[in-house]
């Protein structure tokens, strides 16, 4: 009668493990998918701000029609990619195209005066720190959960249910640049 009361105790032991280690794989796949809706916010933001800088700046600059169009492609193109490793490919070209954006609009001295301009660019520069953040609170995330599943005993658990990794969403070099500011 001890033997089975010993074996049931040590079942129930087991089980609870069981559970709690799996609830904590579920808690944390579900903080990575919502630290990555986060991020996705704030591109979504930035990529509805783009068109009215474009549009303000080709007031100023009508032929500078192949960056508007390259700022066009790229922002169609980070509002079409279907993953975190796509999605960040494309913001890194965006981000590419909106600095030639500026650097064009850099050679319109008038342009940079306008009040719009300027209320545009403060958003788009208060926008991606948001980013950035955001980014950071991602990848963070990400780390937690695969120290979890790549961590004895829950990686047992994660190859047992099937809790895959989780990419992070990188940035190319030459973006990571802090931008030059001249006065």
């Amino acid at each position: 009668m001890l033997v089975w009361i010993l074996i049931l105790v040590v079942v129930v032991i087991l089980a609870v493990a069981l559970v709690a280690g799996y609830n904590r794989l579920v808690r944390l796949r579900n903080r990575v998918e919502n630290a990555w809706a986060q991020v996705d916010v704030q591109l979504r933001r930035r990529a509805d701000l783009i068109p009215n800088l474009v549009e303000t700046v080709k007031g100023y600059a009508a032929h500078e029609r192949e960056t508007f169009d390259e700022v066009t492609q790229a922002r169609t193109a980070a509002q079409q990619a279907p993953g975190v490793e796509e999605r960040a490919k494309a913001e890194n070209v965006l981000t590419a195209a909106l600095g030639r954006l500026f650097a064009v609009a850099e050679a319109y001295p008038q342009l940079r005066a306008t009040e719009n301009f300027q209320q545009l660019q403060a958003q788009l520069s208060d926008t991606e720190t948001k980013i950035a953040v955001s980014r950071q609170v991602y990848n963070d995330t990400v780390l937690t959960y695969s120290n979890a599943i790549q961590s004895v005993p829950t990686n047992i658990l994660a190859s047992l249910f099937r809790f895959g990794p989780k990419p992070y969403f990188e940035t190319d070099e030459p973006s990571r640049e802090a931008p030059k500011v001249a006065f």
